[in-house]
Order: C-alpha cells, then sequence, then structure tokens
C-alpha cells in the first residue's frame, strides 16, 4: 500500500492528536455499513489511520472480505467526533498481523493513550492509507451576535 504524507491545518492536526474515540466505517460483504467506537493514531507523515482490534473483530473481517473482493484494498473511513467538530479520514484499508506494524500501532497507541492496548491472541491492526480528508478545519462555529 502506498502512503503519502498528509498535510493538515495545525488545528486539524491538534484536533486529531487529542486522545479521543473515533467511528470506524466498514462495509460488510453484504455492502451495508458497519460503523464502530473504536481508538486509533493518526501519523499524517505516512498517511496512515492504525486501528488495533482483534481478527476476528467484524471491522477486521469486513477490511479482509473488501480486499478479496474489490481488488487491493478496501475502503474505509475513520471519524473523530467533538460536538460540531469533526475530521473524516478516509482511504484504502488493509489489515495485517506483521509483527513490526503491531508493533508500531502499539507503540503510537500506548503514547496517544497513556495505557496499552488490549492483547488478545489474535491482535491485529488495520490500516487506512489516506486519500481524502473531508472539514479540515474543526474549530467550533462562531457564536452569533444577537
Amino acid at each position: 500500500m502506498s502512503r503519502a504524507s498528509i498535510e493538515l491545518p495545525l488545528v486539524a492536526r491538534a484536533f486529531l492528536g487529542l486522545p479521543r474515540a473515533a467511528t470506524l466505517t466498514t462495509l460488510r460483504p453484504d455492502g451495508t455499513a458497519h460503523v464502530t467506537p473504536v481508538r486509533f493514531t493518526f501519523d499524517a507523515a505516512a498517511g496512515l489511520v492504525r486501528v488495533t482490534t482483534r481478527a476476528g473483530a467484524r471491522k477486521a473481517r469486513n477490511v479482509a472480505a473488501g480486499v478479496v473482493a474489490g481488488g487491493p484494498a478496501a475502503r474505509a473511513a475513520l471519524c473523530q467526533a467533538d460536538g460540531f467538530r469533526w475530521v473524516t479520514l478516509e482511504g484504502r484499508a488493509s489489515v495485517t498481523d506483521d509483527p513490526a506494524r503491531l508493533a508500531e500501532a502499539v507503540r503510537r497507541y500506548t503514547a496517544r493513550y497513556r495505557a496499552a492496548p488490549p492483547d488478545p491472541p489474535d491482535l491485529v491492526v488495520v490500516e487506512i492509507a489516506v486519500d481524502r480528508v473531508l472539514n479540515l478545519d474543526p474549530r467550533p462555529p462562531a457564536r452569533r451576535v444577537r
């Protein structure tokens, strides 16, 4: 999977750096959306979102099925929101149990959330190579003056 740096305004980068949960949307084999809350990391330099999970989790199975059905990678979207502030990161997704990639995902997760992620025996990482970013300016809306 090719990766490219993602340029974000400072306010968006800061927002994505907050230790919050997000929603991850993947597509089930029947084409319907599966949306689930996740903890994640975003590496803007690599243009990569990482989500650790179990290999048997629906999100990992959806990505794996999409890779088989749709070619080199499935599509996925991750959205971090706080009220009306939000940023969505979309891209091609893959799932891997490669030890080096898992170790990097765990390292970044631990730094972000100040605790290690769960460590089931079937731990994998869903990686999204971001190629589309929505709502790059997650500032609160200006207050109306009456």
